[in-house]
């Protein structure tokens, strides 16, 4: 057995070669996609494919092309599939915008809306070149809390735009500083929730099924919480203000494994939710079109946004009226924005909006295998984190626009107008390659006490060894195994995502 073992060949370990070569395949076929999305569009429209095509996917494979080797050269290890799905994400948002501006001359947003993702891809190298240990991060928890805060605060100085006060406008240049306080948000929440993992789920007072920790631990997370949401609430930002409330109780949950957070989690989304819905007008207002999108119409006021989504997502049915062979531009000012998923639904029907669903499932559940694999509990709640708060995204924005909850101003990722959320979006999607390529990349395999043994005794002649020769080789090993046993105590389990 000792001879066996030390012959064995070592363990395969994966071949970032060959991984890398997956996600340059997989970006080809991102970038054609979006490119024949483009033309057709331009076919629908005008008969012809639109002159700058060639252009639009040059630039687009440029972009994947830099983002490729920049993960290539300092993320060897990464999931293939993460990049990929950010670039066809992107891609199609951008086919989605410009068919909608066709509609409006006026208006043209996808041309602000390439540059912004520009701007997305260059921070995506920089974190993907710049941050090689993901580890950095947890030093500056507080830093990043007090940023955040500073951020969501800024924007109750400036007006309020679609009765909302969460944008920064100077000089014609605006952009949504909450968008980059989610990401600065999870990085707290991920350092003191792994700080405090073991007082916050075995300490403390048990009240029902719920173990409520020690003020002084929860305390402050809690605090932090409290802050932004109230915040948010008063710059009428229900949107964010949800998907941080979501972040912070998956988080918490992952942190203690118990249960019963979720549960108190819904009861209290309830109750803010029934509260704000009541006393709000502006909330209130979008309570009453959720429960009768149609009801607009019976008053011979026309019909709402939500009846008007609702409408175009009937109309794609199965397979779609084709790429700008539909009339969601009907639905107004928020058709680029809010509404843009009422685009995909009627002009690529049910099977083009489930692959869209299937992307950002693949996306979430890429980032949670991440989670699931590091081996620091911060990384793990950092990835679990950045891949909820695409998923509470994705929920919410889809959950609205068609009429499963009350309707929440967010924008969808990668997919929706909106500069500062394509940036944020690409950064999350850089820290979870980032987290990625900690989790996958191999590590030095323990040698085994018998290939000791082996190697440390001396030769000898050959022949069948004598009975006290067998007794004393296997009381050698044993007080080998023994000795290995204390010095090198098995390492405890590591805690996963629960």
């Amino acid at each position: 057995m000792t001879a066996t073992a030390a012959e064995a060949p070592p363990p395969e370990r994966p071949r970032p070669a060959r991984r890398r070569g997956v996600e340059l395949s997989l970006l080809v076929c991102a970038v054609l996609i979006s490119v024949h999305g483009y033309a057709e569009v331009g076919l629908a429209r005008s008969g012809a494919v639109p002159p700058d095509a060639l252009a639009y996917g040059a630039g687009l494979g440029l972009l994947a092309l830099l983002a490729h080797l920049a993960v290539r050269l300092r993320a060897p290890y990464a999931d293939p599939l993460l990049l990929p799905i950010a670039v066809l994400l992107n891609g199609v948002g951008l086919v989605l915008i410009y068919r909608l501006d066709l509609e409006t001359p006026a208006d043209r947003a996808a041309p602000a809306q390439l540059i912004w993702s520009t701007l997305g891809v260059a921070l995506f190298i920089a974190v993907v070149v710049l941050l090689r240990d993901h580890r950095v991060l947890q030093r500056y928890a507080y830093l990043s809390v007090v940023t955040a805060l500073a951020l969501m605060i800024v924007p109750i100085l400036f007006p309020a735009v679609n009765g909302a006060r969460i944008w920064i406008r100077i000089e014609g240049l605006s952009f949504q500083p909450g968008e980059f306080a989610k990401i600065l948000l999870a990085v707290f929440f991920a350092a003191y929730l792994a700080a405090n993992r073991h007082a916050l789920a075995h300490t403390g007072r048990r009240i029902g099924p719920v173990r409520l920790p020690a003020g002084r631990v929860l305390g402050p997370v809690v605090a932090i919480w409290l802050i932004s949401v109230v915040v948010l609430v008063l710059e009428r930002d229900l949107g964010t203000s949800l998907l941080f409330f979501g972040l912070f109780v998956v988080m918490l949950y992952v942190a203690t494994g118990r249960t019963g957070w979720i549960v108190v989690g819904l009861l209290l989304a309830g109750v803010g939710a029934f509260a704000v819905g009541t006393l709000e007008p502006h909330v209130h207002s979008r309570v009453e079109s959720w429960i009768d999108p149609y009801a607009s119409i019976a008053a011979g006021d026309g019909p709402s946004q939500l009846a008007q989504s609702l409408f175009a997502f009937a109309s794609g049915g199965v397979l779609g009226t084709g790429l700008g062979a539909g009339h969601s531009i009907l639905i107004g000012f928020a058709a680029k924005s809010d509404f843009i998923l009422a685009t995909a639904g009627e002009e690529l029907g049910l099977a083009g909006l489930t692959a869209l669903f299937l992307l950002y499932t693949l996306l979430v559940a890429r980032g949670y295998r991440a989670g699931l694999d590091l081996r620091d509990p911060f990384g793990k709640l950092l990835a679990v984190g950045l891949a909820a708060i695409v998923a509470v995204q994705v929920f919410v924005i889809a959950g609205g626009v068609t009429g499963l909850i009350p309707l929440t101003g967010m924008a969808m990722p990668f997919l929706a107008q909106g500069g500062s959320s394509v940036v944020t979006n690409w950064m999350i999607v850089a820290l979870l390659i980032r987290l990625s390529d900690s989790a996958r990349e191999p590590h030095p395999e323990p040698v085994e006490a018998g290939v000791i043994a082996a190697t440390a005794a001396p030769a000898g002649p050959p022949g069948p060894p004598g009975p006290e020769c067998s007794a004393g080789t296997e009381a050698e090993a044993a007080g080998a195994a023994e000795a290995t046993a204390r010095t090198d105590p098995p390492e405890p389990a590591a805690e996963g995502a629960r």
